[in-house]
């Protein structure tokens, strides 16, 4: 079985993807734009990861394809 990655979104200058490896174990990646973003998006996954079950939110909206354009001025 061949990696497979998906786009999850973009966090400020950093693009993040789940890559599922050959042995079928997914790892988060990032490519970002600088080492400033790398670092920003190193301190979110530091400080707290929130994960919740809400099957309302894709029952009522629409689900598409994250923007993979790269904006540093978002975060």
């Amino acid at each position: 079985m061949p990696e497979e990655t998906i786009v999850i979104g973009k966090v400020g200058g950093c693009l993040l993807k789940a890559v599922t490896a050959a042995d079928g174990k997914t790892r988060f990646e990032s490519d970002c734009l600088n080492k400033e973003a790398r670092d920003a998006l190193a301190a979110i996954f530091e400080e707290e990861a929130v994960l919740r079950i809400t099957p309302k939110a894709f029952l009522t909206e629409e689900i598409s394809a994250p923007d993979t354009r790269l904006n540093t001025t978002e975060s």
